[in-house]
């Protein structure tokens, strides 16, 4: 099931998109039972936004080991390295990617997400740990790499408004469509250049293993983004490109980017 959220006419809703390209509007927010409200729209007709709202993004750092080697920040991590990416950082499927006023180096990163459901996630087993997944969605991991190397911790690089770009929507159930979120395709093109290009296979930490790593520090409320890592490949984005992130069962993810933009954007659509 593709669980989109969306603007339309009447408002900010939650549905589900199905094969014809028709969205179903439902009752309130899409964890526990989903009840429809009758109402149907074209997807031309509405505007899809980031699919979840979440009170945190934890993404994890070095978790392909091309991607560390590319890095050159020393060899990869004994356990998966946590950082926290501001709830204010989400933006949706073609919303622009704002570079910050004077940034010449950032860069994308492709990720596969996961979105936490109903039940959350507080001290976990790794077996448990699928249990507590809602579904599967696209991140764009957006950094300002000066600022990461130079500040030796990752959260100004990784926290500006627009830095971390989701959807299209929640893929509830991958199995169903024959795919293994253990074993996804993952890339990522520029202006239609292949950048990045991997597998979920290749991730040093699996799914179950950061999903019960992150419950063992922080609670996950229903709604939180476990971002899984990128392969490599990452590299500089600018102003009037288009990045567009992909992954196997989950579609596209297509994001302009655009200049500096100091105003703000408090109480905007995400």
């Amino acid at each position: 099931m593709r669980i989109v959220r969306f603007a339309s006419p009447s408002g900010m809703s939650f549905g589900v998109l199905d094969g014809d390209g028709q969205v179903a509007q439902i009752e309130g927010h899409p964890f526990g039972t989903i009840s429809f409200t009758g109402q149907r729209y074209a997807q031309a007709d509405v505007r899809l936004l980031s699919p979840i709202l979440p009170s945190k993004v934890v993404a994890v750092g070095k978790n392909y080991a091309a991607h560390v080697e590319e890095m050159g920040t020393g060899d990869a991590p004994s356990q998966p390295l946590l950082f926290l990416k501001p709830s204010t950082t989400v933006i949706g499927p073609g919303d622009a990617i704002r570079i910050p006023p004077g940034s010449t180096n950032v860069h994308h990163e492709v990720e596969l997400a996961v979105v936490i459901g109903a039940r959350g996630a507080r001290h976990v087993t790794p077996e448990q740990a699928l249990g507590s997944v809602f579904g599967y969605t696209i991140a764009n991991d957006v950094t300002e790499r000066d600022m990461q190397a130079s500040d030796g911790q990752w959260t100004r690089a990784k926290g500006f408004d627009s830095f971390c770009p989701l959807g299209p929507w929640i893929e509830t159930d991958l199995a169903g469509l024959g795919k293994d979120p253990a074993d996804l395709e993952v890339t990522c093109t520029v202006d239609g250049e292949l950048r990045q290009s991997g597998r979920t296979s290749q991730l040093l930490f699996g799914i179950p293993t950061l999903v019960s790593y992150i419950s063992q520090v922080m609670t996950l409320l229903p709604g939180d983004v476990v971002l899984t890592g990128t392969p490599s490949g990452v590299g500089p984005i600018r102003p009037g490109q288009r990045v567009e992130c992909a992954i196997e069962g989950l579609g596209s993810l297509v994001n302009g980017v655009s200049g500096a933009d100091t105003a703000s954007t408090a109480g905007g659509l995400r």
